[in-house]
């Protein structure tokens, strides 16, 4: 007996299937958000090798964390960003909320 193949018969490349563009660091595609275009690529957790906080919760990404980043068309390349992957589905249902630690004073 033949051992079970997990991978989809056929050629052609998961970028074509998804639609979106092959690059170096995984798949881009542009997304519609406060009426910009942003693109969006998902970086695989072995790609991430760096601490990264996520503008969406205020909370750490750490390294091997598969994640995504996001910037603005027409943006530059330090306006990068690294969110979550929930916390950039999330983003219209959060609010821009101050995180306070504990121990912070209230006023």
């Amino acid at each position: 007996m033949s051992p079970r193949r997990n991978r989809p018969r056929g050629g052609g490349s998961s970028a074509r299937r998804t639609g979106g563009a092959p690059d170096r660091y995984g798949l881009e595609r542009t997304d519609e958000w406060r009426g910009e275009e942003w693109v969006v690529r998902q970086v695989a957790g072995q790609s991430a090798g760096k601490h990264y906080r996520c503008p969406g919760c205020d909370q750490e990404i750490p390294p091997g964390t598969a994640h995504v980043v996001a910037w603005q068309r027409e943006g530059r390349v330090e306006d990068r960003r690294h969110w979550h992957r929930a916390c950039w589905n999330a983003r219209d249902r959060r609010s821009a909320r101050l995180q306070r630690s504990r121990q912070a004073p209230r006023y």
